[in-house]
Order: structure tokens, then C-alpha cells, then sequence
């Protein structure tokens, strides 16, 4: 528990299901937190369900209660005027390497209470916390663009909306070395982990995912907080019977024009597995298109596709967001594809990793040395720059022609991109 100033005070505490202690404390939290995000009110079962996820992702849940006088009729004090989660997953940095990360979620303040400094505390303490416990970085997915860039944060991955048509101009061109069969929702509640585990160790950018995923893709629990009966899945089985991929979709009904299947869940650990997946949603009968939205930006799907404009997609949009917090920790457990040296001046708004910084790279593997303030360096960035290109979706040049990195040395941005490029593209799916 910490104080604050203004009558508030900061209060951290585990995740709780019910029947268990803290269980009432975490039910205000979480109502609390709908409230911010402008949802009905969460029923009681709905309650009891989501924290029964949060509690098997191990989310530590922090509140900033009033301690003062609160206003008559208005909230009571064990109502959190803002709120703030994290939990702990594992981070795809590229070359089959993951790095343990402080996930954070469920970040709000009551609009009565703004422009107090209570996200800048939580904030701020938060990360300190995980810097000093051996965390090197941090992630969050932003419902703004406007507000996480100055705690350090940095754009690392984008996905867009697609909607995709499955009339008869639809056809990828792929020969089928697998096959593709309906299955029972339900079996997603096992399956869906180890498919997405698979996943995960291939694909930069992924983020383990929290228990909630398995429980939405099985349609075991919706958006609303109850089971969604629409849920159908479909598994794509290897040449060898392996169960590789699976898709979890909804038909939107009829009155839905064009008649549209919506993909809840999309996750294949094989090229041939994600394009045989497609194959299946563009011959469901009497539908006509499939949308998606959080397709990846460099989609395959566009170049195996004979007519690559059956896709209509959105703008992409950020996804993930990365935040280093230990820059040489971050920098010294990535593989690199090419050999170099570079020298990084970087700079913190929080003062948790600022420094200069020499990499040197080689063999795939850079050793780093802090170097006193007065060295030169090729590059001059904040750590939201170097936290956005840190996995290659975000190009070095590009920043440094936007002026968010000073090139000091010419050729060191093109340098930069060199170092930071990854095997495949970066994509998250997981949201959080």
C-alpha cells in the first residue's frame, strides 16, 4: 500500500476466484474497470468467471482508492478510482528466442480523477518494480495512441481488419498436404494451447497468452461474459495427423449482407496449415464473405490468393506496444542476422535505462558495454524508439526521416535495420 498525495492511496493485490479471500475486493476492481471501458455491468457470473482466468494467469491487480472524504451519493471508497493490471508472459524475440515480460492490461481512471499523476504512479512504480525483480521489458495493446509514449512505450507490431471474398473469384493457389475437419468447440479448451504454443516459438512478436484466449475460442466464454453457441471450429490435421492449426468462427446471420463468417480465432503452426485453413473458410456454403480483424500485415493469404483483390482490408493499426526496461539486459538476449557495431544514446522519460550504450555483434550475439556520457554515438533515440525497433517491424531509416532517431553516424540507421531484422514477419495475436 503507498500513498499519495490528494487523498488517494495505491493498494496491489492478487487475483481471486470466488469463494476465495479477496475474492469481494477484486469483484469491485473488475466492476470498476468495465465501468472504465464502457461496458454494461458485468454480471455476477461474469465476474466470477473472468477473475477465475485472471487468477490462472497469476494478474496482480492494483487499485487507487480514495482515502478522504467521497462525495455523498457518489461511488463509495472501495471503489477504485483508477485501476491497473499486469501479469507475466513470455515475449517471441526473434530466431525462436522468448523473453519473460510484464504484461499490462486494464489501465484506467475515472474521469473525475484525471490529471492527478495517478497513471503516472502506477505507471512508474510498476515498472520499477519489474525492472529491480529482473524484467528487461515491458507490453501492453493501446486503446489510444495518445497516451503510452510518454512512459517509454513504442509501436512493435500491426494487424488489420480484412474482409475477405469467398465467392467464386476466391481460389488459393496451394495444393492441400493435409486436411481440414469440423470438431466440437469444446475440444479447443485443451488443444487450443498447445496449437498456440507452437505458434508462439515461431512468430516474433507473439505474446503467451493469457487462460481467456482458450476459453473464447472454444466459445466456453464470449465477449459477453456467457457461453456463445455460434461458435463452430474447425482443425487442420498434417500429412501425418498431427493436429497443426484450427480456425473458430461464427456465421453472422442472415440478415447480414454480404452473408459473412467472422474468424474468432485463427492459429496455424505451418504455412500449409494457415492456407488450407483459408481454403476450408472460402468453401463454406452460402457465404459469401470471411472478415478477420487481426489479420497480419504481410498476410500470405494476399499472394497465394489467383485474385489478390478479394481482399478489402482496413488501415493497418498498431497492436502491440513495447517498453524496454533494462536496455542492455533487452539487447544481450536477441540474436542478431548480421555482424556489426553500434553505439545507442538512449534516453528515458522515467530514468530506468538511459545510457550509452556500444553493441557489438557477432556471431549473432551482441555483448554490450556502457559507456560514459561522454562518448559519441551513432544513433540518438528514446526508448520508445528502441523498444519499437527492437523486433524489426518498425524501420530504423523510417524513424530517423520522422526525426524520432538522430543519426550522429551516416549509414548507422540502415545499420540499425540490419541488426534488428527477424526471421519472418512480426505479428501479435494475442491481445490483452
Amino acid at each position: 500500500m503507498a500513498e499519495l498525495s490528494g487523498n488517494y492511496e495505491i493498494r496491489r493485490f492478487p487475483a481471486a476466484s470466488e469463494g476465495k479471500d479477496g475474492y469481494a475486493e477484486a469483484a469491485t476492481w473488475i466492476r470498476a474497470v468495465a465501468f472504465g471501458f464502457h461496458e454494461s455491468r458485468r454480471t455476477p457470473e461474469h465476474v466470477a468467471k473472468s477473475l477465475a482466468t485472471y487468477e490462472a494467469d497469476g494478474r496482480i491487480l492494483t487499485g487507487v482508492y480514495q482515502t478522504g472524504e467521497v462525495a455523498p451519493s457518489s461511488l463509495p471508497a472501495d471503489v477504485p478510482v483508477a485501476t491497473f493490471a499486469t501479469l507475466r508472459k513470455s515475449l517471441n524475440i526473434g530466431f525462436g528466442r522468448t523473453l519473460e515480460s510484464q504484461l499490462v492490461t486494464a489501465v484506467t481512471v475515472r474521469t473525475s480523477h484525471r490529471r492527478r499523476g495517478l497513471l503516472r504512479r502506477m505507471m512508474g512504480e510498476d515498472l520499477r518494480l519489474a525492472r529491480e525483480d529482473g524484467i528487461a521489458m515491458a507490453a501492453l495493446t493501446a486503446s489510444e495512441g495518445t497516451i503510452y509514449g510518454r512512459f517509454g512505450f513504442g509501436v512493435a507490431s500491426f494487424e488489420r481488419q480484412v474482409n475477405v471474398d469467398t465467392t467464386a473469384r476466391f481460389s488459393v493457389r496451394h495444393q492441400p498436404t493435409g486436411s481440414v475437419e469440423i470438431a466440437d468447440p469444446k475440444v479447443l479448451l485443451e488443444l487450443a494451447p498447445e496449437i498456440f504454443g507452437r505458434v508462439h516459438r515461431l512468430t516474433p512478436g507473439s505474446i503467451g497468452r493469457q487462460d481467456w484466449y482458450r476459453q473464447l475460442a472454444s466459445g466456453s466464454l464470449g465477449r459477453e461474459g456467457k457461453e456463445d453457441p455460434a461458435i463452430k471450429v474447425a482443425l487442420h490435421y498434417s500429412a501425418d495427423g498431427t493436429v497443426d492449426g484450427y480456425v473458430s468462427y461464427k456465421f453472422l446471420g442472415w440478415d447480414t449482407e454480404p452473408y459473412t463468417v467472422e474468424v474468432v480465432d485463427l492459429v496455424a503452426a505451418g504455412n500449409s496449415a494457415y492456407l488450407e485453413l483459408w481454403q476450408f473458410l472460402g468453401a463454406i456454403d452460402l457465404v459469401e464473405r470471411v472478415s478477420w480483424a487481426e489479420a497480419p500485415l504481410d498476410d500470405p493469404l494476399a499472394w497465394a490468393l489467383a485474385d489478390p483483390r478479394c481482399i478489402v482490408s482496413s488501415d493497418s493499426r498498431d497492436m502491440l506496444w513495447l517498453r524496454i526496461l533494462d536496455a542492455a539486459k533487452a539487447l544481450e538476449a536477441r540474436h542478431y542476422p548480421a555482424d556489426g557495431h553500434l553505439v545507442l544514446e538512449v534516453n528515458d522519460p522515467l530514468g530506468l535505462t538511459a545510457g550509452t550504450f556500444a553493441v557489438n555483434v557477432q556471431g549473432g550475439h551482441a555483448a554490450v558495454e556502457r559507456l560514459p556520457e561522454s562518448a559519441e554515438a551513432d544513433l540518438s533515440l528514446d526508448i520508445s524508439a528502441l523498444s519499437s525497433i527492437y523486433l524489426g517491424a518498425v524501420c530504423p531509416v523510417t524513424l530517423t526521416a520522422a526525426g524520432r532517431i538522430v543519426e550522429n553516424t551516416p549509414g548507422s540507421a540502415l545499420k540499425a535495420r540490419q541488426l534488428f531484422a527477424v526471421e519472418r514477419s512480426t505479428h501479435c495475436l494475442t491481445h490483452f
